[in-house]
């Protein structure tokens, strides 16, 4: 927990030299207009230049900034902004996620925002979800203002619906794996270019957990009963039965027998597969329809969980070397809470990229497409963007109605510190990697091999972990309820 505090006050004493540097010149020299850098994630787009021109029109006159965007495609994201923020490289804006903002905000490499917020970004801190910056906060203080969309997590089953159509399988009773397994059997025995339940190696099956370190490490807080113990999820008896159900199906000949070392992305657009599991946010099935070509049914199988991964998948941080944090703040107010300024980033020129329909609904065309796609998701508050012509029209609704329903974590808000355990976390994932995989998709016996990994986790120090984590969980509950 030291580094939290040491972060804290790096934060603060960048502000400091921020506001009262003389060498560190906050304007350009045409005088009193701020430049900021931006770092963000995707493909780089060739009418990027063209549309920050036109923002940068609009936000000199509004709040005195500039801002030049880098993009930084995909693969190489996380290693650049690791490169850029070890090395103290001067940057204002960043996109981060996950696991990678937790650790650089412990590190120091975010600046903490609270102040901030309060001062230059009181119109943004209206308008995004309180659950969003609770979970986003370590400790207390938010170092990145996340993107207002879904707050829950929730799985759904997504079936192929010319095969529900076909069979005339009922799939608003599903609620449970053990509850596919006759339309499993039928699809086997009678269509034998599907298959009934494609996974990979990257398949996680659902259980009643919020796992600190990811599903690929076995330490986790249940979301029912005692929330307050941290356990080792393999142990439980919760997991055995769905590894249990899942090897059943893997014997079966519903899930490929490859599935533990394949990594078949399966896409929609391509008719093999009848059920899968995916993550869900309101009408997601029309872009699973619109990618697959034939009609999409989905079946949740549990209530929104509002986790700390899910309040954590998209936010812009300010850089602690940051020269401008106030204009940063400003700007990314402004990129929250003005539609133009959303829409203009997110969607390109209206008149080039894409064309309105009518107030509030808009049509691609060809430019946005070839030249200015960018990651919607990455990109600030979603419930300011216009929609596209076949997109409901109560879809910012759906949202706000889904986030209502999102339960909270018992977990959220606990961000984990892993430095006194870095050596037991890197010997743990080397077992997870051999063991996790095959069980996860019933390619072995897990009454055989569960003890196995549990055993070999033991030996790798997993007790030094979950006592680390007990310790530090508790440390951040006295803290919370002060």
């Amino acid at each position: 927990m030291k580094t939290l505090k040491m972060a804290a006050a790096a934060s603060a004493v960048a502000l400091i030299v921020a506001g009262c540097s003389s060498d560190e010149p906050a304007t350009n020299n045409a005088g009193d207009v701020t430049e900021l850098t931006w770092y963000m994630i995707g493909t780089p787009q060739p009418d990027l230049n063209d549309v920050m021109a036109e923002l940068n029109a609009y936000t000199e006159e509004e709040i005195g900034v500039r801002v030049n965007m880098t993009q930084v495609d995909w693969g190489d994201y996380d290693e650049r902004m690791n490169i850029i923020t070890s090395s103290g490289e001067n940057f204002d804006i960043a996109f981060a996620s996950g696991g990678t903002y937790t650790l650089n905000a412990q590190r120091g490499a975010y600046l903490g925002l609270n102040d901030l917020l309060d001062s230059h970004g009181k119109e943004m801190k209206e308008a995004i979800d309180d659950a969003l910056l609770e979970g986003a906060s370590i400790e207390g203080e938010l170092y990145g203002i996340p993107a207002n969309k879904e707050i829950g997590q929730q799985r759904v089953f997504v079936f192929n619906g010319n095969l529900v159509e076909k069979y005339g399988f009922d799939t608003s009773q599903v609620s449970s794996y053990e509850d596919l397994e006759p339309m499993l059997a039928e699809i086997k025995e009678n269509e034998p270019q599907i298959t009934p339940f494609p996974a990979s190696s990257t398949f996680q099956p659902i259980m009643p957990f919020d796992y600190v370190l990811g599903a690929d490490m076995p330490v986790a807080f249940p979301l029912t009963g005692d929330t307050e113990q941290a356990i080792n999820f393999l142990e439980t008896e919760e997991a055995m039965a769905v590894f249990n159900t899942i090897r059943d199906f893997y014997e079966k000949g519903y899930i490929p027998a490859d599935a533990a070392s394949s990594n078949d992305p399966w896409p929609y657009n391509v008719e093999n597969w009848f059920v899968r599991v995916e993550e869900y946010n309101p009408y997601a099935e029309l872009l699973w329809e619109r990618d697959a070509g034939y009609p999409i049914v989905t079946q949740p199988i549990n209530d929104p969980v509002i986790k700390n991964e899910s309040v954590t998948g998209s936010l812009q941080v300010v850089s602690a070397t940051s020269r401008h944090p106030e204009k940063a703040v400003e700007f990314l107010n402004l990129l929250n809470t003005d539609p133009y300024v959303r829409n203009l980033v997110n969607y390109g020129i209206e008149g080039t990229h894409y064309e309105q329909v009518e107030e509030g609904i808009i049509r691609d065309l060809p430019a946005r497409v070839e030249n200015y796609n960018m990651p919607t998701y990455a990109l600030g508050n979603h419930f300011i963007l216009q929609l596209f012509e076949n997109e409901p029209e109560d879809k910012w609704e759906a949202f706000e109605t889904f986030n209502e329903s999102a339960v909270p974590s018992p977990i959220l808000g606990f961000h984990f510190d892993p430095s006194n355990v870095r050596t037991e976390i890197a010997n743990l994932s080397n077992v997870a990697s051999e063991y996790l995989a095959p069980i996860y998709t019933g390619s072995v016996d897990p009454e055989e091999y569960v003890p196995m990994a549990i055993k070999r986790m033991e030996d790798a120090g997993l007790e030094k972990v979950m006592d680390e984590v007990q310790a530090q969980y508790e440390e951040w509950k006295e803290v919370m309820e002060e």
